[in-house]
């Protein structure tokens, strides 16, 4: 019984280490940082029995091969990633439109939940969350001439999983210098 045990233990072990080499990464995306020696590559890295293994954007300085990695949720959906660069204002950000956040709490990310605006440096080193992870983005725009970027969208106030008249309505206006809140309307 105890040989049986081992061999199925044994067994069990060298399938699940020689599984690992069936994983494969994605690099969906390369984006050049307009300005800097920067390229970001949206990556996600898939395993045979895991499925989704984990999900982020590589930030690679292409003179000297260092990467900063900035990680996102497994089930979280990069929407929309841009570069904003004003030179006369001194802006140059990366904003990045994503789903990272399991708002029910149920059943993972997916389409039903909100999205967050991230804004991120050119180098991937700093990071903020720029709304707030209940608010339900809908549009958002930047203004070149004041260096602003105006959201709009809605918070569940009902918690039905649904847009409708309960719900409030948001414009809010950020400083992408100062990455503050200027106004709410």
């Amino acid at each position: 019984m105890k040989a049986r045990m081992i061999f199925v233990l044994t067994l069990l072990a060298l399938t699940s280490y020689g599984q690992d080499k069936y994983n494969y990464t994605h690099f969906n995306k390369l984006t050049e940082v307009e300005g800097t020696e920067y390229v970001i590559a949206t990556i996600e890295n898939w395993g045979k029995m895991d499925g989704l293994k984990n999900r982020y954007l590589l930030f690679i300085d292409t003179k000297t091969g260092n990467t900063n990695q900035v990680d996102f949720p497994n089930e979280g959906y990069f929407q929309k990633i841009e570069q904003v660069k004003i030179d006369d204002l001194g802006i140059n950000k990366i904003i990045v439109s994503a789903q990272t956040v399991d708002l029910d709490g149920k059943k993972g990310i997916d389409w039903n939940d909100p999205t967050q605006i991230i804004i991120l440096s050119t180098d991937g080193k700093e990071r903020t969350q720029l709304t707030d992870s209940k608010l339900f983005v809908r549009t958002w725009v930047v203004n070149k001439q004041s260096g602003t970027i105006v959201i709009t969208g809605h918070y569940d106030t009902n918690n039905n999983g649904k847009y409708d008249k309960t719900d409030k309505n948001e414009i809010g206006i950020y400083d992408l210098k100062t990455l503050k809140l200027i106004n709410k309307i």
